[in-house]
């Protein structure tokens, strides 16, 4: 509802003042069967209250469209997009997780806007300084690179405007590098460690020895870490070497050769997008695979599709999320069947992890009945157990994390393929909660509010 419309209607019970606060919004009221949100006062920060003034508030997504990352940036675009949709449309599955969306969020259409970051942290700042000084977005989202989401956390404690990271890897979003206006809906390194590693010894047994392929920035470091880790020390396993490569490299074959030559069984390949799929590629022409073992322990969307289903057959990945999961939680058919319906091809996890993660800001809106930052940031805060595709879960209020669970599959040979887009059979679905780490263990100290 625009400024003057709100100005120009008369109800009873509302002074000119408070009529005036209308979009400001921290308390809801009925008259006559509307809901409206107006304000108390409260100082200007962020954004709030010039973002939420008009007819329409804009969230902002800062994503990769072009360069290693671009294929999985494009699903996680189309995931918020459909998120928005059913936000303004009232659409059955987004009343499932945000049951006070109403055509929109407290009486505002929501708009996505969006810009290309190519996975590059000063040009995802870039375009979200633009964002903000042009539409006083209320929301910022993007990264598939967790150095994104770092920087982009930061800028969001700076600039006072909630975070939600999409894609993001590293221990340390939510780690030591997490901050009080930051949220993060997906599992990462430490939580894909300690679901896919009981899986990997009870198949291949103990003492074995493995080389890790890393990419040299936060996710790539924290997820080889939390690997090694549990591996070494729950089963005795040997990393004969680690190979760590720049974002966006083209030609493995130095690191390829290091590992042909390091007497490793397994190749654990922590590197992304269209790094992963290059490396495996190349090791397969290199003789590696299927000599070695490939694991890919932080899985990657479109990886069995574009790498060949003959490199990922047999392969165990984790995961947050895979469409046949639509058989066993009806809400994650409600997503594929809707996702599917508008894009012509089942979603991935980045897409599920997008739209989920924007339900989750337009729910604690919602509840806590205004944009107000503080007031949203508090109502996440009180670690309420909420739906997600998978069952109901709760972020921990010390480091904002979501307790959402891990799924664990392992890719299918061909001639098992149901459909062209049936690469990956659930193997288990683990408990968040049972394989994250306490919630001080990585050093999370949460900002200031205000």
């Amino acid at each position: 509802m625009s400024d003057s419309k709100i100005q120009s209607r008369e109800i009873p019970g509302i002074s000119r003042r408070n009529a005036l606060q209308l979009s400001a919004g921290t308390l809801l009221t009925t008259f006559g069967g509307l809901q409206w949100a107006y304000a108390a006062d409260q100082p200007a920060i962020g954004t709030w209250p010039e973002g939420s003034k008009g007819d329409t508030v804009y969230v902002g997504a800062a994503v990769p469209l072009t360069g290693t990352y671009a294929v999985q940036g494009a699903d996680e675009l189309k995931g918020w997009e459909l998120a928005i949709e059913h936000m303004n449309t009232n659409h059955p599955l987004m009343k499932k997780l945000a049951p006070k969306v109403n055509n929109g969020v407290l009486g505002k259409k929501v708009a996505l806007l969006s810009a290309d970051s190519a996975a590059k942290p000063n040009q995802a700042l870039q375009s979200e300084q633009t964002f903000i000084t042009k539409n006083k977005v209320v929301l910022m989202t993007g990264s598939t690179s967790s150095a994104v989401a770092v920087a982009m956390n930061k800028f969001a404690q700076r600039e006072k405007i909630l975070y939600m990271p999409g894609i993001s890897g590293s221990n340390d979003t939510t780690g030591k590098d997490c901050v009080r206006y930051g949220f993060r809906h997906g599992f990462f390194g430490e939580m894909a460690a300690n679901a896919i590693g009981p899986v990997l010894v009870k198949n291949f047994g103990k003492n074995r020895k493995a080389a890790f392929m890393t990419p040299d920035y936060t996710y790539g470091h924290t997820t080889t870490q939390s690997v090694a880790d549990y591996l070494t020390k729950e089963a005795g396993w040997t990393v004969v070497t680690n190979q760590v490569s720049p974002l966006g490299t083209q030609d493995f074959s130095q690191y390829l050769t290091n590992i042909a030559n390091s007497g490793a069984e397994f190749l654990v390949n922590v590197n992304w997008g269209r790094d992963a799929v290059l490396s495996s590629q190349q090791a397969k022409q290199f003789g590696l695979l299927p000599k070695m073992t490939l694991v890919l322990p932080y899985q990657i969307p479109f990886f069995a599709k574009e790498a060949g289903v003959e490199i990922s057959e047999g392969v165990f990945a984790a995961t947050d999320f895979w469409w046949t999961l639509e058989d066993k939680y009806p809400l994650a058919k409600m997503f594929v069947e809707a996702f599917q319906k508008k894009f012509g091809y089942r979603p991935e996890w980045g897409a599920e992890n997008a739209y989920v993660s924007f339900a989750h800001w337009a729910r604690m809106v919602t509840e806590a009945g205004t944009f107000y930052p503080p007031d949203v940031i508090k109502q996440w805060e009180k670690g309420e157990v909420i739906p997600s595709l998978l069952g109901d879960f709760a972020y921990r209020p010390e480091d904002h994390q979501y307790l959402h669970p891990v799924v664990i599959v392992r890719g299918k040979a061909k001639k098992d393929m149901k459909n062209p887009e049936d690469f990956w059979e659930v193997i288990e679905v683990v408990d968040g909660a049972k394989v994250i780490q306490p919630a001080n263990a990585f050093g999370c100290k949460l900002g200031d509010y205000i």
